[in-house]
């Protein structure tokens, strides 16, 4: 067979097998946590924040410090300074000592997302690169250190800060955190090079090199969970940080081949996730955990990134989504317009989904004024249209044709259909259930819609001055008593 055949055969099957690992989903036994992924299945909407001192050069969160040969790592390196791999990262690291975001008004931010219609909140306590935006007494790579300008402001906590900001607007609050640490030496160990985005020694030869970093991670979850007020979700990053079986490693190191997005040093990570979800427990009872990516009891919910599943999950699962091209800030970005992030939210709730937006400050710690306009024309429509999203849940059918979607109140009485184009006129829905006693309205508008039961359908006049009533997506009411 030819090589390069094979070598595609392979890359494909390799696609399948991580997708399919992504989508395993094992059910927390616990009726309460259970109880708390429905709660949170009627929250819709939230805000997704990655900062830390790379937003001074604008570059991606974390990965421009990889060592693997990736676009997101070595394509988003500071140009001035992205010759030599160890002088880039040693500067990466000095900036700490101008992280400085005079402007940090979580408040502000706090208010914009919940005018938009958001109800729950995950902010970057950690990224892989390791710096903290908490006050942790187990690194001085953190924003309270003395190394860093911000320390000396008096809300120089900045997640505790935050935290605080958005639970005062009754959000669910979010811890994101991150397993990997590339600025620890018990992760990337100063005796031997980086190669990868993996623990870069032999955890077989140097367990105790390990379990400092074990008791490292555990004891910054500890911090977060003891002393951050409540907290609803423990939302972590970087699923290659798991245990894996021998057998596993040996398929992993198999598959390893040069330019491949797949990482070199594979190796069982194991940092014992029991132990950090029942201690996380015993300080926040109900809280939901996400270990994203790695299949099993302590992902409570499934998390595709920058994409939405062409018919959904059948299990709790969220989309996390920039709202600009980037996770972390860049300048001059371009932020998606109002009407495509509406009509993906209103996609995603129709797939039985959550819909996560990501937002990066400034490194001064302001929004960019684009993302504030953004929030703004999102809250306008969910003020009109925020009923059809809250608590629904997916309708028999998520679509009907291209640029119509449903959602169902939870108990079934009323369907809410979403037209992503004003339709006027006789409209005829195939899919909507009707009775001589039901009532159809569109959202933002008082009067009642005649309509027809075609026994297979729904044939309903919508007036052409309608379309005064809403913008971006149009939702039709469609309520009927019970019998």
């Amino acid at each position: 067979m030819n090589k390069n055949l094979c070598f595609g055969i392979i890359l494909v099957l390799l696609s399948i097998h991580a997708l399919a690992q992504e989508n395993t989903y094992v059910q927390d036994p616990d009726p309460a946590i259970q109880q708390r992924l429905e709660d949170w299945k009627d929250l819709k909407f939230g805000l997704l924040m990655h900062w830390g001192p790379y937003s001074q050069w604008g570059v991606v969160e974390s990965w421009s410090i990889c060592p693997e040969d990736l676009s997101w790592a070595t394509g988003g390196r500071k140009k001035e300074f992205a010759e030599n791999y160890n002088d880039y990262v040693k500067k990466y690291e000095q900036l700490q000592t101008t992280f400085n975001p005079v402007k940090f008004n979580p408040e502000k931010w706090a208010a914009a997302a919940k005018n938009a219609g958001m109800k729950y909140l995950v902010f970057t306590t950690k990224h892989h690169d390791g710096f903290c935006m908490f006050d942790t007494q187990l690194t001085d790579y953190k924003i309270t250190d003395s190394k860093t300008p911000f320390s000396v402001n008096k809300r120089s906590n900045i997640a505790k800060e935050v935290f605080s900001a958005f639970r005062n607007e009754n959000f669910w609050i979010g811890a994101y955190f991150s397993k990997p640490d590339w600025h620890s030496d018990y992760y990337w160990w100063e005796r031997f090079p980086a190669v990868d985005r993996n623990c870069n020694y032999s955890i077989q030869k140097h367990p105790e090199q390990w379990q400092k970093f074990v008791d490292y991670t555990h004891n910054q979850i500890d911090e977060l969970m003891s002393n951050y007020g409540k907290l609803d979700i423990l939302w972590l990053d970087g699923g290659w940080v798991c245990k894996k079986t021998d057998e596993t490693v040996k398929k992993e190191m198999d598959l390893v081949w040069e330019n491949s997005r797949w990482a070199r040093n594979p190796q069982s990570q194991d940092v014992d996730m029991a132990g950090i979800v029942k201690n996380a427990r015993q300080k926040q009872p109900g809280i939901i955990v996400v270990d994203r990516a790695v299949p099993g009891v302590f992902q409570n919910y499934l998390t595709p990134e920058q994409e939405v599943p062409e018919t959904g999950l059948p299990y709790p699962w969220e989309t996390c989504m920039t709202m600009a091209t980037s996770w972390s800030y860049v300048p001059n970005d371009t932020y998606k317009p109002a009407d495509e992030l509406i009509e993906k939210l209103v996609d995603i709730v129709s797939k039985g989904g959550n819909f996560l937006l990501n937002i990066g400050p400034r490194p001064d710690g302001e929004l960019d004024p684009v993302a504030y306009e953004r929030l703004n024309e999102i809250g306008g429509w969910m003020k009109t249209n925020g009923e059809a999203i809250y608590g629904s849940r997916m309708y028999k059918v998520y679509n009907e044709g291209e640029n119509i979607r449903y959602t169902q109140s939870k108990d079934g009485r009323t369907t809410y259909v979403f037209f992503f184009d004003f339709r006027e006129g006789p409209v005829v829905l195939k899919e909507l259930e009707v009775n001589e006693n039901s009532e159809i309205k569109m959202l933002g508008s008082s009067n009642s819609l005649k309509f027809k039961d075609l026994h297979k359908g729904t044939k309903i006049t919508i007036p052409k001055k309608l379309k005064k009533a809403g913008q971006h997506v149009w939702v039709l009411k469609a309520t009927s008593p019970t019998t």
